[in-house]
């Protein structure tokens, strides 16, 4: 069942930020009550929808590339690199979602800036 939840994720974030259809990945994905936990966006499927639409018009050239995919049960977690624009250095982002009946039923993130100039050597990726 966990792969299962991974792929159900994977596309979703694919087809909401790669392929700028957030209106299609809610209706495939999403559970009819999803429960938005970004304090950003509104709560409800509908609303987190359109919220995903109007950002993603500011960001034509946005690109999500999943990095990670871990999965515990009900839960999958999903480490990104976004960047708005090909040139920007991006932000890692940490997804945690809910599942319930094979779909995307809660969402929790958590983002961070590529710095310029980290204080190690270390990659965030």
């Amino acid at each position: 069942m966990t792969e299962t939840h991974k792929q159900t994720v994977r596309e979703f974030l694919d087809l909401v930020f790669n392929d700028k259809d957030p209106a299609a990945a809610f209706a495939r994905y999403v559970h009819p009550d999803y429960v938005q936990h970004n304090p950003h966006a509104p709560d409800g499927a509908a609303a987190s929808a359109s919220f995903l639409g109007g950002f993603l018009g500011q960001f034509p050239e946005l690109r999500l590339e999943i990095k990670r995919v871990f999965a515990d049960g009900d839960h999958v977690i999903t480490h990104c690199h976004m960047r708005l624009t090909p040139e920007s250095r991006g932000s890692a982002i940490m997804d945690i979602v809910r599942l319930r009946d094979g779909l995307i039923a809660e969402h929790w993130d958590v983002a961070q800036d590529v710095p310029e100039s980290p204080a190690n050597g270390n990659t965030m990726f």
